[in-house]
């Protein structure tokens, strides 16, 4: 408790690097991230009123959608903003406590998110291979359970991460080569040894992966064989339609964070470190509910019915 203590009153000062690498890029950065950021931020919002103020998506599925949606807003406007002010401000600073709490909520964002695509793979499963069963089986009460426990599953790693951070020292240039405080790239500048938090960070990592990835391929191989088994073209993709959208955006996100959190002694450079960061912080949120809405028509429809009635047309 006292080095906690005695961190925070000396309030270091942390330089988020960013891509200072390439000074002609940095304007067409911003308008690129800041065109990415508003779009995220349109979208994601914008799924969470059509699922709360339409009776017609009052369903587990849509459900766990809204806060899907919910942390995707949440993660890139924890990130994104001090991104794109680094991007047109000579001043790259941000105090001691500013990083560990953007680390701490980034990362409770990310984990969270994972087991939320997690929860969405066994709703599908039980939809599709217990459907006279679905309504029972996924009641408000356990899909409130759901929810709240990939929350505070959200926040407990990263909080004990937290406080192996808050231990360490850091006493030299603490220019942190990355765009954000991302914990591997903050602990690297401590003048403390880092091998335990680097390998809690790999075991947390490892962890919540081999969780959420058994309970979403266990799910899809069940529902697989359950789709196989209809006879019509038609009927196959009325069943899996919805679960295409869930596999893209699993793709995208779990693959980043396997690249970059699961294979030990990693030797990809900041650099690369930074640019595949990108699709998980930026990238991903904003295309989240591009993916779940083009491919959804009943969305589609609620959007522009939502849009002609804000905005009628003379």
């Amino acid at each position: 408790m006292m080095m906690v203590l005695r961190n925070l009153s000396m309030e270091p000062t942390f330089a988020l690097l960013g891509f200072t690498n390439y000074p002609k890029l940095q304007i067409p950065l911003f308008l690129v991230f800041l065109l990415m950021y508003v779009i995220t931020v349109v979208g994601n919002l914008g799924m969470i009123i059509i699922i709360k103020i339409n009776p017609k998506f009052h369903t587990p599925m849509y459900f766990f959608l809204s806060h899907l949606s919910f942390v995707d807003f949440c993660y890139s406007s924890i990130v994104t903003p001090k991104l794109l002010e680094n991007l047109v401000m000579a001043d790259k600073s941000i105090f001691y406590f500013s990083c560990m709490m953007q680390y701490f909520l980034s990362c409770t964002a990310v984990v969270t998110e994972s087991f939320l695509l997690a929860v969405m793979a066994y709703d599908r499963f039980v939809a599709i291979c217990n459907p006279l069963l679905y309504t029972v089986a996924m009641s408000q009460r356990l899909c409130a359970l759901l929810v709240a426990g990939s929350y505070l599953w959200g926040m407990f790693g990263p909080l004990v991460l937290l406080c192996y951070a808050l231990r360490l020292n850091f006493s030299g240039p603490n220019v942190i080569n990355h765009f954000f405080c991302e914990y591997t790239a903050l602990i690297s500048v401590s003048s403390s040894d880092i091998l335990i938090p680097h390998l809690l960070l790999f075991s947390f990592a490892t962890f919540n992966e081999m969780c959420t990835l058994l309970i979403i391929l266990t799910s899809y191989v069940f529902i697989f064989v359950t789709v196989l088994k209809i006879r019509s073209v038609s009927g196959r993709h009325k069943a899996f339609s919805p679960c295409a959208s869930h596999l893209t955006a699993i793709t995208i996100f779990h693959g980043t964070i396997l690249f970059l959190y699961c294979v030990p002694n990693s030797k990809n450079s900041w650099q690369t470190v930074k640019v595949a960061s990108v699709f998980y912080t930026v990238v991903n949120p904003m295309l989240n509910p591009l993916i779940y809405s083009l491919r959804n028509k009943d969305v589609k429809d609620a959007f522009w019915k939502l849009i002609h009635t804000q905005v009628p047309f003379h």
